[in-house]
This record gives structure tokens, sequence and C-alpha cells, in this order.
């Protein structure tokens, strides 16, 4: 259900205040350019700015416009477990077809509050979640034996992997088979990633070039020989592009890049901040590169 190229959504925002026009065009935008699925109010969508009402709004807006054509695994993470709850019920309630839920960042659970974290969410709705593992920002990891006992819950299928270590794709299909979904939220480890045993990826690339990403994913998860000589081909063509998206705090550097393709503005909320110039070349130059503009 939720496999290939699924793009963490960007916020558009206008004068500091939700784009809806824009964002409903975004949305339009993936489904007729090859996208696998949709992520709303995730960490590229800002949703550490967003009120609640505006992150309940880019979810139900994403849904409303998706219309059952694309999968929603809406962001519903915090590092407060009832308002996690909250936000997974609230997607449960408008039709999303799943939550993407983020380790509670700040706190530093241990592994036993981590379960139990999730664990009162699961609990507590009935749609599919994916763990989003993500060290980086949120200082804690989740274990591999941590996931495995999540598993064994009715509504956990899965992780989006930020550690950027290709040896837990190892572990995790070890773990617990190929039946739990493996999704990368690194777009310069995807190929790798995929040929380990993933199934796709959470993409911040995917947001300004959707063909390319899923093109590239269809073909790095088949197995026959011709298609991984073309999957190696377009991941050069996109690793410059993806290395220019994190030059600076994401999504400041893809929200550029969305302007120059006149998806959105690239307005993001303090604490972040536009891109500086020279950021501005390279991305322009890694566009330019990969021919999307």
């Amino acid at each position: 259900m939720f496999k290939g190229s699924n793009v963490a959504l960007v916020t558009p925002f206008k004068n500091d205040k939700l784009d809806d026009e824009n964002y409903i065009k975004l949305i339009h935008f993936h489904i007729k350019n090859g996208t696998n699925g949709l992520v709303p109010a995730g960490t590229t969508g800002e949703s550490p700015t967003l009120s609640h009402n505006e992150h309940e709004r880019v979810i139900e807006l994403c849904v409303r416009e998706s219309a059952g054509k694309l999968p929603v695994f809406a962001g519903t993470g915090s590092n407060s477990t009832e308002e996690a709850i909250s936000l997974t019920s609230h997607a449960e309630k408008i039709g999303a077809n799943g939550a993407l839920i983020v380790t509670p960042y700040y706190n530093k659970p241990t592994q036993e509050g981590l379960y139990q974290h999730y664990k009162s969410i699961n609990d507590k709705c009935g749609i599919p979640i994916l763990i989003y593992n993500i060290p980086g920002r949120s200082v804690i990891d989740m274990s591999v034996d941590t996931m495995a006992r999540l598993y064994e819950l009715k509504n956990i299928i899965g992780v989006k992997d930020a550690t950027g270590d290709l040896n837990r794709v190892d572990q995790t299909l070890k773990k617990m088979g190929n039946d739990f979904l493996q999704l990368t939220g690194n777009d310069d480890n995807a190929l790798e990633f995929n040929k380990r045993g993933g199934v796709g990826a959470i993409s911040v690339t995917a947001n300004i070039a959707p063909k390319l990403c899923s093109e590239f994913q269809k073909l790095s998860i088949m197995s026959d020989e011709k298609s991984i000589s073309e999957a190696k081909r377009l991941d050069k063509i996109l690793q410059p592009v993806h290395h220019s998206m994190f030059i600076e705090s994401n999504p400041s550097p893809v929200k550029y890049a969305a302007k120059l393709l006149d998806l959105c503005d690239d307005e993001v909320r303090l604490p972040l901040v536009k891109i500086t110039d020279p950021t501005k070349e390279i991305v322009k130059k890694a566009l330019l590169s990969a021919k999307l503009i």
C-alpha cells in the first residue's frame, strides 16, 4: 500500500499564512507525475511551526484533494503522547490511510518509554502506523528489538529509517521479515537501501522531481540486472539534487527549488530562514544538471 516514491510534502506559506491554493496545486502535481504516496505535515512540511488547526488542515486538504488516487500517510507525531493520539485520531477520522509518527524528540525516553508511547497510540487508533526513526533530529534511536516488539501490535506496519545506517535494513529484515515495510528517509542512500530489502522512500527530492524519483524507485525495487542498471543511471542524475537539498536546513533548499519550478514560494517560518545566495547557486546547478529546469 505504501511503497515506492512517497513525497514528504512541503507546506507552502504566503505572508506567514497557509497558501491553500499552491498546496492544492502541489498535490495535483504529484498525482499527475507518478508519485506513489503523500506525506503531509512531516518535518519537510514544517510541522513544528504549524498550529494545531493548520496541522489538521493540511492533512484534510491532502486527503480531500488526493481523493483516493494516492495513499496519504499523515505526519501525526509529537513528543507528547496525548497530542500524538489526538493528531492520529483526527487523521483517521478524516480518512488518511495511515500515520507517520516520529520518535518523541527532546524528552529522551528509554526504549521502554518508546514502546509505551507507540503502544498508547496504537491502542487508541485504528489506522496503520509507520515508525519514523530519525536520531539526528530526535536525539533518541529506536532499537531493532523495540521495533520488533511494536510490530506485534495490530497497527504497526513498518519504519521510515533516517538513521543513515544501512546495516539496520539487514538487521530489521532478519528480525521482522519482508512484511515489515522499510522505507528510507535518506534520498541519497535509496539505491543501496532498496537492494538490501527496502521498499521505497519518503522523499524530500520528490517534491521537485516526482517523475525521476518514481521511476528510480520502481526500477531499484526490481531485482533484474537491466532494471538495476537503469536505476543506477538515474541515481547518478539525482545525487547532486539530493545533496543540494540538505546543504542548509530542510525544507529551505527544497522550497527554493520549488519556487524555481513555479510550484510555490520559498517562504519558511522562523526559526528557519531562506537559503543563502551561494546555496541558491548550488541548487540551481543541481536542477539544471538533472534537466529539471
